[in-house]
């Protein structure tokens, strides 16, 4: 499996040839995050954003293997600063000097790394946060702002704060009647006139998918770009999804604020692919083959029909990623973990059926997967295994209306079990749990759903330690993991 070819991709029962792409759409990137236990070699992810000709891509902190891998690609970047660090950056100003210094100067050489925008913290606003960085957070722009210009980089890039679109909000669900939430609308109204003080832009994530996941009632067909759904007039504008009135209701909340120029960025928006009923790639697909024909005709919104910059969300999948917003959090890739494309994309925005070029030169571990011992499991004392299994792995493609949900006991045990084993690099030791398990050389993958094969990562001395004993875990029974089989 190593190095094969991208040239040819079986997607579901369709084979679909790779053409070559050109007149790419501008003014979109692609979120890379690194949330994952067995992460791509950045020079690997590097090469294939160049075969995709992606020029753009926003991280979420400034890991220095990936910025050097970035260095003199001429991308476009969007270095990110973790919520963790904002109360350091915040109470001394020169911790946000040697912020600076480390992870911005060092990379502003000759062939060094592109660097456009640095990114304060990410959605600290949540209100599942219950305020914990409002405090911060802007005290912390400030601080990078004045060590940015006083390092002389401000004229090249731009601060910011990636907000979730939950900062803001309309009483009737019309964009005209949007501002800023009540609980945060003072903070927001100070970081806004900074931001116009300093030309400095608006970064918002905004999720049409979480408006489907979050209201049952919520019209499907809103949530994509088809115009199939119904159209809700406001203020002599026409609104057929959901993206345009979320953005508008934030251009609404600025104006209102007084700001009516201010640059917006999107930082994140994009459409998962497992984890829930609509998370799919069908679904997928179709999000973002609308999107990008949007992008590509330059139209904007209905309030400002101006070209968008958006960084899609997101490049890979990341198995270790926190499920507490959902189990589809881990599957937002449009790449798999290994940088197999997952659906059909047309990165020039004509919705030809073609795939983005996949990742080359990746290595996997050996053919092997764990598995069920049926001659030695006892189905009625398995269930604290299948909890530590799946605490430590990755178990939400077993979810309702995941693609794998429809496995029977034994398979649904043995799901588990694998993704254990191969988080843990195929120790042996992790294909055990009291003699229940076994390593076999015979795919176990059913039907759709996918039994996968680890990658040879840099990061393989990564861990989770699996030798503290076993324990039930909450959360698992919550989502009726174990339950359900």
């Amino acid at each position: 499996m190593a190095g094969r070819a991208a040239m040819l991709v079986n997607l579901g029962t369709v084979v679909v040839t790779v053409l070559t792409l050109a007149s790419f759409v501008e003014g979109f990137g692609v979120n890379w995050g690194n949330i994952a236990s067995h992460p791509l070699n950045p020079d690997i992810v590097v090469r294939m954003l160049k075969e995709n000709k992606i020029n753009k891509v926003k991280l979420f902190d400034a890991d220095s293997w990936t910025m050097n891998a970035l260095a003199g690609s001429g991308m476009e970047v969007m270095v990110g600063i973790p919520n963790n660090l904002l109360e350091t950056l915040a109470d001394d100003y020169g911790n946000a000097k040697d912020w600076v210094k480390e992870n911005i100067t060092a990379y502003m050489r000759k062939d060094g790394v592109n660097i456009k925008y640095v990114a304060v913290g990410n959605e600290p606003f949540l209100s599942a946060y219950n305020g914990s960085y409002l405090k911060t957070t802007f005290p912390a722009l400030k601080n990078i702002h004045r060590a940015l210009k006083e390092a002389g980089h401000t004229d090249v890039m731009k601060a910011t704060i990636p907000q979730n679109a939950e900062v803001y909000q309309s009483a009737n669900d019309k964009p005209s009647e949007g501002d800023f939430r009540s609980d945060v609308k003072q903070i927001m109204l100070d970081i806004v006139k900074f931001f116009h003080d300093n030309d400095l832009p608006f970064t918002v994530n905004i999720y049409p998918f979480l408006s489907l996941y979050l209201n049952q009632h919520f019209p499907v067909e809103y949530a994509f770009f088809d115009g199939n759904g119904q159209t809700i007039p406001d203020n002599g504008k026409n609104y057929d999804n959901v993206f345009d009135a979320n953005y508008d209701t934030l251009v609404y909340a600025l104006n209102k604020a007084g700001i009516k120029d201010m640059k917006i960025i999107v930082g994140e928006v994009g459409w998962p692919t497992d984890g829930h009923k609509y998370a799919t790639p069908k679904l997928a697909e179709k999000f973002y083959a609308g999107l990008m024909k949007r992008l590509a005709k330059d139209v904007g919104t209905p309030l400002r029909p101006e070209k968008l910059e958006v960084y899609l969300f997101g490049l890979l999948d990341e198995d270790m990623k926190s499920i507490l917003p959902g189990p589809f959090e881990r599957h937002w890739g449009i790449f798999r973990y290994d940088g197999t494309p997952k659906f059909m994309l047309d990165f020039t925005g004509q919705g030809r059926k073609i795939v983005p070029v996949a990742a080359k030169g990746v290595q996997y571990l050996d053919k092997q997967w764990c598995v069920v011992n049926k001659d030695t499991i006892n189905l009625d004392e398995v269930g604290p295994d299948l909890d530590y299994a799946c605490y430590h792995g990755d178990c939400t493609a077993m979810l309702y209306g995941s693609t794998c949900s429809n496995l029977d006991k034994i398979q649904n045990i043995s799901y588990a079990f694998n993704m254990f084993f191969q988080i843990q690099g195929q120790d042996v030791r992790a294909c055990d749990f009291r003699g229940s398990a076994m390593i076999t050389k015979n795919n176990a993958s059913v039907g759709s759903c996918l039994f996968p094969i680890q990658i040879v990562s840099g990061s393989d001395d990564f861990r989770i330690s699996f030798v503290f004993g076993r324990f039930i875990v909450a959360g698992l029974i919550l989502l009726g993991l174990v339950t359900a089989i």
